[in-house]
């Protein structure tokens, strides 16, 4: 439901809103780079693309980045000195990503946040403000609704946008996003706008494909499932990783040196549990020597352990990595066979 206290901002608004931000604040929004649409740093209004779905990265890598310096050093005459960046203090928003990305910070900041917080991650996080853009066309890969979330859905975001045309409304989810619309370039929003964008709201659920995913799926999963299954189920998987990388939520990573004759940097960079060494110990020996047994570990990390755990999937069905897998592996699929899998 649209709430009362919801705003309207006019499309000619928001280049100028847009310019506001940028005076300072570090923006990142959906931008093209070649044939990609990419959440990426905006030098201008002009940069910003919201029309053309989600992105191909997800909200994951603007707190979480793929490859992130930790510390540098010099050793010289028997001596060894750090050189740790200090947190940067520029605020960022993170502008016009969907819904379903904006919900997959939250089970980062179960993840990374707690009484013993990871400092980039939390440090990242406190300085960002999330504007989503509500999907009034969900594409044929995304099952969100599924996953407790939905295409308009509030869950993670400061601000949410709903398009109606000629203006957005704009729903404020929190203390920070309250603060926001008090912007000049708000203006109220009548009863009228409430209601059109309540009915738009209804018709992106309503296209929306359900997914064999709930309850009956977490009692399956925690009962013995065939270890033939796993291995059908898996037959096709490459072990590439491309769905661990493009996936909001998965934060598994590795710690590596990277090291010259007296220089060097630690860093630490995104990993996966679809890699072979992932799992393999320093003897040499792997408890997941096979597919078969990384593929149930994704999928039971995401729809087992965490809501367990977490008490939230690991998963938002943004639907990348169905759209995106070379093989064309629908977890969807997946989840409704082990759905209909008779308990051993």
């Amino acid at each position: 439901m649209i709430r009362e206290n919801a705003r309207i901002l006019r499309k000619e608004r928001l280049e100028r809103f847009l310019e506001d931000l940028l005076q300072d604040h570090l923006v990142l929004a959906p931008r093209r780079k070649g044939e990609l649409l990419l959440l990426d740093r905006i030098e201008s209004p002009r940069d910003v693309v919201l029309e053309d779905g989600k992105t191909k990265n997800s909200a994951k890598y603007a707190l979480f980045p793929q490859r992130e310096r930790i510390f540098a050093y010099r050793a010289e005459e028997g001596k060894v000195e750090l050189h740790v960046s200090p947190p940067a203090e520029e605020k960022q928003i993170l502008f016009g990503v969907r819904p379903c990305d904006a919900r997959g910070l939250l089970l980062l900041d179960t993840v990374f946040g707690g009484d013993c917080g990871d400092p980039y991650y939390v440090d990242k996080r406190a300085r960002t403000l999330v504007v989503s853009m509500a999907c009034v066309n969900p594409g044929p890969s995304c099952f969100c609704l599924s996953l407790g979330g939905g295409p308009c859905s509030t869950d993670g975001s400061d601000l949410v946008l709903l398009d109606l045309g000629d203006c957005y409304v704009v729903e404020a989810a929190s203390v920070k996003g309250r603060a926001f619309l008090q912007d000049r370039s708000f203006e109220d929003a009548g009863a009228e706008a409430l209601a059109r964008a309540g009915k738009i709201r209804k018709e992106a659920e309503s296209s929306m494909n359900p997914a064999a995913i709930g309850e009956a799926l977490e009692k399956r999963l925690e009962q013995p499932v065939d270890d033939l299954l796993w291995g059908d189920l898996a037959e096709s998987c490459l072990g590439c990783g491309v769905c661990t990388y493009l996936c909001p939520t998965c934060h598994c990573f590795d710690i590596c040196d990277e090291a010259a004759a007296a220089t060097g940097e630690r860093i630490r960079i995104w990993d996966s549990c679809q890699f072979p060494l992932f799992t393999q110990e320093a003897s040499g020996f792997n408890p997941r020597p096979s597919g078969k047994e990384r593929f149930r570990q994704r999928i039971m990390h995401k729809f087992s352990y965490l809501p367990r755990g977490r008490n939230m999937a690991g998963c938002v069905g943004c639907g990348r990595c169905v759209a995106e897998c070379p093989v064309n592996l629908d977890v969807r699929e997946v989840l409704e066979k082990l759905s209909q899998a008779e308990a051993q």
